[in-house]
């Protein structure tokens, strides 16, 4: 197996032309034969190091799916949990001395932004982590009615706390499988922005605002890994065993209107490319990082940029290079 040559060409453009700074593209087929194309640069300013295919990407939003959803499912498997517990059962604090919809909302409808939660909040200017983290469970949130799809990043935060609850312990101190880290080596690690909060470009430290005021580790953000490593993940997702058979197959079927427990399903303008067959799922990252499988054509790939280095302000169109690579793979799997 090797990367078309064309979907070289897609890469060499965005990175040549200077909208892109680096990528790094693996991908692996239903027999477990593996490619990988890597180019660019790791970073740019304030000096230069060239992109190597062992550099730790920050994953961002791949978080969700790569390590939050699979704990959750984890635990499941273990009896810890079920995933229609209703939020108030694994966080009996939640909205103390109030009347809350959350506390009845469920596991299940958290994973799949379906909870009635807002999207976001700028949870980083509430002060220090122990704060944040009372406060978000006693925050009066807006809540719509549960069912329509809502991407929540609130959701997630609030998943996260339920695994530190049930595994007692922080989310960095989780075991994770090997190339996969909350507390990566700057030195190896890939820059993302110059950061205008925290005045300085990032390398190795959580992008993402609220993730890193919550020490870096959160149920949202903060994972990195490599392309060895995220290309692992989506062989699983493939091939069998990223989670046992049973949970793996609850992850991946349908719970909600264009989302699986953990992923994102093919539909018309979605991230993986309009060549992905129906059955086809994946997740991207704020970052520029995407992961996507098609079973059905018995190939996954894993494409990890910098593309918000040294500003989320470029002028790359990251979907349109995601959709290009993910039609250029599949025009030549056959």
């Amino acid at each position: 197996m090797r990367i078309p040559t064309r979907t070289e060409e897609v890469l060499r453009q965005a990175t040549e032309s200077g909208a892109l700074c680096g990528a790094a593209l693996g991908a692996v087929d239903a027999a477990g034969e593996r490619a990988t194309f890597v180019l660019g640069h790791a970073q740019r300013l304030p000096e230069t190091r060239p992109l190597t295919e062992d550099a730790l990407f920050d994953l961002a939003s791949l978080t969700k799916p790569l390590f939050t959803a699979r704990a959750i499912l984890r635990a499941v498997e273990d009896g810890r949990l079920d995933l229609d517990d209703p939020l108030s059962a694994q966080l009996p604090d939640l909205g103390w001395m109030q009347e809350t919809a959350l506390k009845s909302r469920s596991l299940r409808q958290l994973l799949t932004h379906t909870a009635g939660l807002p999207a976001w909040a700028p949870l980083y200017t509430w002060g220090e982590a122990s704060t944040i983290r009372a406060r978000l469970l006693q925050e009066p949130w807006e809540m719509g009615e549960p069912g329509a799809v809502v991407y929540s990043d609130l959701g997630y935060v609030l998943l996260g706390t339920v695994l530190e609850r049930v595994y007692g312990r922080p989310l960095r101190d989780v075991p994770l499988d090997a190339g996969l880290t909350f507390t990566p080596d700057p030195g190896r690690s890939v820059a993302t922005e110059a950061c205008p909060w925290r005045g300085r470009v990032l390398c190795g430290e959580t992008h993402d605002e609220n993730g890193w005021a919550l020490g870096g580790a959160a149920g949202h953000a903060g994972l990195f890994g490599t392309l060895e490593a995220v290309l692992e993940q989506a062989e699983r997702l493939l091939r069998g065993g990223w989670l046992g058979a049973a949970a793996q197959a609850a992850a991946l079927r349908t719970h909600a209107p264009g989302r699986t427990l953990a992923f994102v399903q093919a539909q018309p303008g979605w991230s993986g490319g309009s060549l992905c067959s129906p059955g086809a799922f994946g997740h991207t990252g704020f970052t520029g990082t995407g992961l996507w499988v098609d079973p059905e054509r018995g190939l996954a790939w894993a494409l990890l940029t910098n593309r918000v280095h040294p500003s989320r302000h470029g002028s790359l169109d990251i979907q349109a290079l995601r959709r290009a690579v993910g039609n250029t793979l599949l025009a030549a799997s056959g």
